[in-house]
């Protein structure tokens, strides 16, 4: 059994901002393995979070971030629970990562249940037809056309898109992080993009 020292305790706790006990209680469930504590950390953040995506969100901050350049404008409504929380320096931060998310993906959507179900069956029907164009048999076909509804998802919407600054998460997982880490439900509620010109 390793010994759990303070020191990485503190650097798991900075890493991920979660409790101090939390992040003792990883280390000591991975005996002192980092990237795993991380982990359980990251999962066990996550399941909290979820719990608290059913509170009421009617609080929070209209956001805004314009590109250099003035080419590109976003204006951004993200909920939370308590005015607290909306004067809190790392939900801005969050507002303004997805301003930016937002600035430079382009999405339509915030999430995948905005898409109509009409709108999904006629991505179906082309990705299908471009896959049997291409000879492959139906049942490859039906199987490409999932994992390429998919990226459809994460190309238009935004909690799909894999976060600019570390595209080994989602925005989705961005958000959760917080919520777990802050302990309040936030939602991306809505938001508008406007580009010179269109």
């Amino acid at each position: 059994m390793a010994e759990i020292k303070a020191t990485m305790v503190k650097e798991l706790r900075e890493k991920t901002g979660a409790p101090f006990l939390d992040c003792k209680n990883a280390l000591v469930e991975t005996d002192g393995n980092f990237e795993k504590a991380s982990e359980v950390l990251r999962i066990k953040g996550v399941a909290k979070a979820s719990k608290k995506t059913t509170r009421k969100t009617d609080q929070g901050i209209i956001s805004s971030y314009v590109h250099a350049g003035g080419k590109i404008g976003v204006m951004l409504e993200v909920n939370c629970e308590t005015d607290f929380v909306a004067r809190n320096d790392e939900f801005q931060n969050l507002c303004r990562e997805v301003a930016m998310q937002i600035a430079a993906n382009n999405p339509i959507y915030v999430r995948k249940e905005e898409v109509s179900e009409e709108e999904i069956e006629n991505e179906r029907r082309i990705l299908k037809a471009e896959a049997m164009e291409s000879g492959k048999p139906e049942n490859i076909a039906e199987k490409m056309v999932a994992g390429r509804i998919n990226k459809f998802f994460e190309e238009i919407c935004l909690l799909e898109q894999p976060y600019i600054r570390d595209p080994k998460i989602k925005v989705t997982d961005l958000v959760s992080n917080l919520i777990a880490k802050i302990g309040e439900n936030i939602v991306v509620k809505r938001f508008v993009r406007y580009q010179l010109g269109e």
